[in-house]
């Protein structure tokens, strides 16, 4: 990821929410998966490029065998990990994952927990990876899959591109959910240079109420800077028209969803 604003920007509160409302929400469950991709690779030296805050490095440090750097392009994501995570086998530090301060060959793996949508040149991000890494080592990460397999997204994405036409909120659609083809990712590791490259992709569930689903993903993601910059809503406005949906499609309790994400696994050959 590069610097600056945009859908790779999480500032401001956006940190607080996301990690008590959306981390619960959606995250814990893929870090869960991820973390065991990693356990089984059998590397012990752990490198985490865009960690937010810090739902996947909760879960590797549970395991009490990893040494990790977990590292995010925000500091504020990076502020709020290290408040919630003070552990001796982890240091946090800023980073951008396409320009990593590292030097060649420092890790057995580079792990990323939804950041690879985000990077601005995915062959790029890919490579940086690939060169931080030891031969043989692997490259474990996953992306969210289309929005229409995940419910709570796919939800408020309609209602409020329903209630502005003129001017649609395409946040969700264009970045989260925007890189889920397995080929084409398939295509850009093996561009950046990784071999035994491999994916599935994955079901879970969403347990929310629609007030809390509303809030997490209008307030707690970068698509609260689209709804801010809107010539029709203010975050309130949105927040109520995703509520008000939630609501009529699931009912004014807690409610399950599903949600999809896609799991990689790539390697560096061991004569790179």
């Amino acid at each position: 990821m590069s610097a600056g604003g945009g859908d790779a920007s999480f500032t401001g509160s956006i940190a607080e929410i996301y990690d008590t409302l959306l981390v619960p929400m959606i995250f814990e469950e893929p870090a869960r998966a991820l973390a065991a991709a990693v356990a089984a690779t059998g590397g012990v030296e752990i490198l985490e490029t865009a960690a937010g805050t810090g739902a996947l490095t909760r879960e590797l440090d549970r395991l009490g065998r990893f040494d990790i750097v977990a590292t995010d392009l925000n500091a504020p994501m990076v502020a709020a990990a290290a408040e919630r995570l003070a552990s001796e086998r982890v240091r946090w530090q800023v980073a951008d994952a396409q320009e990593l301060p590292f030097p060649d060959r420092s890790f057995d793996v580079v792990v990323c927990q939804f950041g690879a949508m985000f990077l601005s040149d995915k062959v790029r991000g890919y490579a940086e990876a690939l060169r931080v890494l030891r031969p043989g080592g692997t490259f474990a990460f996953n992306v969210w899959d289309r929005i229409e397999n995940n419910a709570v997204a796919l939800v408020i994405a309609r209602a409020l591109c329903a209630a502005a036409p003129d001017e649609p909120l395409e946040f969700f659609s264009r970045t989260p959910h925007g890189y889920f083809d397995i080929e084409r990712i398939r295509g850009e590791l093996a561009a950046a240079g990784f071999e035994e490259i491999s994916g599935a992709y994955l079901d879970g569930t969403s347990r929310t109420t629609a007030e809390v689903g509303a809030v997490a993903l209008c307030q707690g993601t970068p698509m609260r800077g689209e709804i801010e910059r809107h010539s029709s809503f203010d975050l309130g406005s949105a927040t109520a028209i995703a509520t008000a949906e939630l609501r009529r499609e699931y009912g004014p309790g807690e409610f399950d969803a599903p949600t999809r994400w896609l799991q990689m696994t790539a390697r560096r050959g061991d004569g790179t």
